[in-house]
């Protein structure tokens, strides 16, 4: 299928599919849906703004997957995030992340894996110089290449995920000012891909209820 043929995807679509699904689907899994349902509607609403819009975006796809305690980790070497892209790319039986990352983003997805700024071993090596990064850019560059051009969809997924993620921390630890000129480019980047990416993970969630997606880390207590 290809790009062309997919409309985007609005929250206010995905909150009707919500409301649809059987009363036999959990409450946690509802929960998680519908929080992650109501920050990609304000990703919407800050459009205008890279910074909220960003941040407002990655909570959304937090809510979506069980997160474990570990802090700090890089994504493509956590287990539970590897299980929840696999789970995402098998479900996925129209290709459509393979199409959003091969025909819609390509060219900013090359950028992004490009820019060292949203490397994580680079602001590593700021405060250890025995962090070889410059030697693990080239190699995960290089692995992100060939996973895009053998359609890898899981491994290239983690890969982009995890220079969103350096993005993210960047903003949220306070390694950012707000409304900066400074490394603008990854920012805009970032919430240009994830929020294209985020409703069809959204989507595709709703479509495989089914699925183990995982308990909620805060449950709604009553």
């Amino acid at each position: 299928m290809a790009y062309n043929t997919i409309k985007p995807i609005k929250s206010e679509e995905l909150k009707a599919k919500l409301k649809a699904l059987p009363e036999n689907v959990s409450e946690n899994d509802k929960i998680r849906i519908h929080r992650a349902i109501s920050w990609l509607k304000s990703a919407e609403e800050h459009s205008n703004n890279p910074d909220i819009q960003f941040i407002s975006l990655w909570i959304s796809f937090n809510s979506c997957y069980a997160s474990s305690d570990e802090n700090d980790i890089s994504f493509s070497e956590a287990k539970n995030f590897r299980d929840f892209v696999r789970k995402l790319i098998e479900h996925d039986e129209d290709n459509i992340i393979f199409e959003l990352l091969w025909n819609k983003f390509s060219g900013a997805i090359r950028l992004l894996i490009d820019n060292k700024y949203a490397f994580k071993l680079f602001w590593d090596a700021n405060f250890d110089n025995t962090v070889e990064w410059q030697s693990e850019f080239e190699k995960s560059n290089d692995q992100a290449m060939r996973y895009l051009s053998g359609a890898r969809v899981d491994k290239l997924l983690s890969i982009v995920l995890d220079r969103l993620y350096t993005v993210r921390n960047q903003l949220i630890h306070g390694g950012a000012t707000y409304m900066s000129k400074v490394n603008r480019a990854q920012v805009k980047d970032a919430g240009q891909i994830l929020g294209y990416l985020l409703p069809v993970i959204i989507n595709i969630m709703l479509e495989n209820m089914e699925e183990d997606w995982g308990r909620i880390k805060y449950p709604v207590i009553k």
